[in-house]
Formats: C-alpha cells, sequence, structure tokens
C-alpha cells in the first residue's frame, strides 16, 4: 500500500544554490569544498596516526597517494559515502552482525522522489545513519541522509572534518540556556532549509543521547525544535525503528547505570565517548532490522484541536506507538523479561538453547565490565532491562 501523497517537493536543485552563510558553522560541505577538505584531511597529523594503525607497513606517501587517487572524481559528500563509506559500512554488516534487513514492505510504500525527516529510536552513535544510508541506496533511493551529530563527539579536528564530509551538521552540546534556544533555532532552520531546498532526507535521534535501558521515547523538546524552522508538515517526518538483536554497549551502558548511582555527580569522559563509539561499531550485533511506520503527516491533521502544550505530546505519543510497533523482536528480549519477572510467560518464543545462549551472551559481558565495587546483580539487572524494554513497549502498543 502506498502512503498519499505528502508535502510535495520540487526536487530539481539548482547547481547555483546559495548555502546561506548562517548555516557555515554547522552545515556539511557542498560540492566546491570536497577537495580541500579532503587535503586537510591527509594532512592532519592526527588522522595520519590513525590511518597508519590500518597499515603499518605503508609509509605515508604511499598510504595518502593511494587515498588521492581513490578520491579522484568523488566530487559531493553523496559520492564520498558511495566511494568509501558504503563498503566500510557493508564490511561492518558482513563482519560484525548476522545481517542488516530493511522491511522492504514498508520502506517500498514511500515515494522515492520525495525526501524525508527520519526520526528514530537510538542504538548506535555512528551506525544508525550509516546502515540507514547503504539501506536506502540499495532501495533505489537516489540520496543518503544528512545526520545531526553532537559536538561533544568531534573531540579532534579531523573527526570533525570526515563527518562534515560525509553528510553531517553539527548539534551543539553544553550550552547555556539562551544559547541552547539560539543555537535550536539554527539547526531547526537548516533541517527546513536541507529537506525543502537541498533537497536532502534528515536523520535525527527521537532524543537527546541514547536511552540508555532501550525504554525509547520521543521527547517533544525535539518535535519542538523541529517545528520552530517551519510547518513539521514540510519535514515529512517518518518515525523509524532500529532493531538490534544484541547491543554490544549493553555492558558500557550498565557500568555507567552503576557509576551515576554511586556517584550522582559521575560525567562520561570524551575518552568513554570514543571507547562506546568504538565498541558499537566493532562489536558483535547479531541481527538488524530497520522499519518504517506511515509517515506523520498521514494523521498530524488529527491532533490540530489540541492547544500548543499538548499537541508536541500528542505527536511524540503517537511516533512513539509506530516506533514500539516496528520492534523485531528476538529470542533474548523475551529471555529477559522472563528473567526480570522470575516466570516462563513468554517461553513459547524461546528454545532451551537459546536460553543458554543468551545466559552465555550475558555472563561475557558482565565479565567485561572492571569497576573496583563491581555489583552484579545491579549491573545484570540493568542489562536485562535493557532487553527487556523494548518487548515491554511492543507488548503496550
Amino acid at each position: 500500500m502506498s502512503f498519499p501523497t505528502l508535502s510535495r517537493i520540487n526536487l530539481a536543485k539548482s547547481p547555483q544554490m546559495r548555502i546561506p552563510e548562517e548555516f557555515s558553522e554547522i552545515r556539511p560541505y557542498e560540492a566546491g569544498e570536497m577537495k580541500q577538505a579532503f587535503e586537510d584531511l591527509l594532512n592532519d597529523r592526527q588522522f595520519n596516526v590513525v590511518m597508519k594503525g590500518f597499515a603499518p607497513w605503508l609509509p605515508k606517501s604511499v598510504r595518502n597517494g593511494l587515498l588521492r587517487l581513490a578520491f579522484k572524481g568523488v566530487e559531493t559528500p553523496l559520492d564520498f559515502q558511495k566511494r568509501f563509506m558504503k563498503p566500510v559500512v557493508k564490511y561492518i554488516i558482513r563482519k560484525h552482525t548476522d545481517g542488516c534487513g530493511f522491511d522492504d514492505a514498508s520502506i517500498n510504500a514511500y515515494d522515492k522522489n520525495q525526501r524525508y525527516t527520519f526520526v528514530s529510536n537510538h542504538r548506535d552513535i555512528v551506525l544508525d545513519s550509516a546502515f540507514l544510508d547503504v539501506k536506502l541506496v540499495e532501495t533505489g533511493y537516489p540520496t543518503t541522509v544528512e545526520i545531526g551529530i553532537g559536538d561533544n563527539l568531534l573531540i579532534y579536528p579531523w573527526i570533525k572534518r570526515l563527518v562534515r564530509m560525509n553528510k553531517a551538521f553539527t548539534v551543539r552540546r553544553g550550552l547555556s540556556l539562551r544559547e541552547t534556544l539560539a543555537a535550536s533555532q539554527l539547526m531547526s532552520r537548516y533541517i527546513h532549509f536541507a529537506v525543502t531546498q537541498k533537497k536532502e532526507n534528515i536523520w535525527i535521534a527521537q532524543r537527546e543521547g541514547r536511552a540508555k535501558d532501550s525504554n525509547d521515547r520521543t521527547q517533544d523538546a525535539v518535535l519542538k525544535m523541529l517545528a520552530m524552522g517551519g510547518d513539521l508538515k514540510e519535514l515529512n517526518i517518518v518515525p523509524l525503528t532500529i532493531s538490534y538483536e544484541y547491543d554490544p554497549c549493553d555492558y558500557l551502558k550498565a557500568q555507567e547505570f552503576q557509576q551515576k548511582r554511586d556517584n550522582p555527580a559521575f560525567k562520561k569522559s570524551r575518552q568513554d565517548d570514543l571507547d562506546n563509539m568504538k565498541t558499537g561499531i566493532f562489536g558483535y550485533k547479531g541481527r538488524v532490522v530497520y522499519r518504517t511506520a506511515a509517515p506523520i503527516n498521514t494523521w498530524l491533521d488529527d491532533l490540530n484541536d489540541l492547544s500548543k502544550a499538548d499537541y508536541f505530546k500528542a505527536v511524540a505519543e503517537r511516533m512513539d506507538k509506530a516506533i514500539h510497533k516496528g520492534y523485531e523482536l528476538f529470542p533474548c528480549n523475551y529471555i529477559a523479561l522472563d528473567k526480570l519477572n522470575g516466570d516462563h510467560a513468554n517461553c513459547a518464543h524461546y528454545t532451551d538453547a537459546d536460553k543458554l545462549c543468551f545466559e552465555q551472551y550475558l555472563s561475557a559481558q558482565l565479565a567485561k565490565i572492571t569497576l573496583p565495587d563491581k555489583d552484579e546483580p545491579f549491573l545484570r539487572e540493568r542489562i536485562l532491562t535493557m532487553y527487556a524494554n523494548p518487548l515491554i513497549n511492543y507488548q503496550a502498543c
């Protein structure tokens, strides 16, 4: 079933399009900036240290020469993604998952001539949008997504440069209340500009940061931010559900729960953020499934009679229901809920072998936590809750 026609966008993108100067500090690179950005990347000392780790036997001049050769013909961020990022992401899918699938029944209902703003639950800092990019290209979409990434993760100049080459715009963190308002307004204007003028898709998480316990809820503040720059309808918002069989960062999230319990003032360091990124990318994820729901434009008018105060809350709740209905549920979700409840209410959804496999996985993840005052029962409960919550939310729909 195809969805009704959404906000109609003229996709004849002008090559002379002028990007407003106000977006210069947060937007991705444009076509005319890619070559210089690439050269700056190759001349960055820290970037070269990272690249040396992948091929320590190659001299820098040879390594950079090969990269320049591979870059030949890359003119746009989309070219860069297809040439460099797509092979890397497909390798990660082969090496660190048991398959990454897109629910074709849902995505094929969309008009490929339209541009969309995908608002999803958040499982991985880097891969949520990267997997989506690959799946959009494989499904026949003409472009990928621009993504919002927090500047707290851009701790080195080469990282900021690389993500801007990869169609990322910057989300500013750690600001005063007044600065946050101004930054939100700017970002909202940029998102509207990207969808309606640049003809780009957008991916953004449903909340700031990941839900550590996998209790995925859309912050109405995110929707209010999106509405600052114009009508929500012109963004063609699509609720997107991302399901991981196993979360490689589950033990890090559990560890953080204990650290915050034992020290309410605890804050992750920048190195912690990098460790999370590395673990999320290279850790085992099992099966991964992406599933889209009907665009909110198909039901948004139903809420027009609500007060402004209630409107965004109602939109968020309805989006949550759509995201929760989209979960792909795995044996580990049912096992985790039964373990938490101390019963076998969901035993029809798993076997004894599934249960043994998950118990072994859980023990291995807990063993990775090296806190000095390790509270294993607490940490175990936290990880079980992460796997049970998608099922709890699905059953509540």
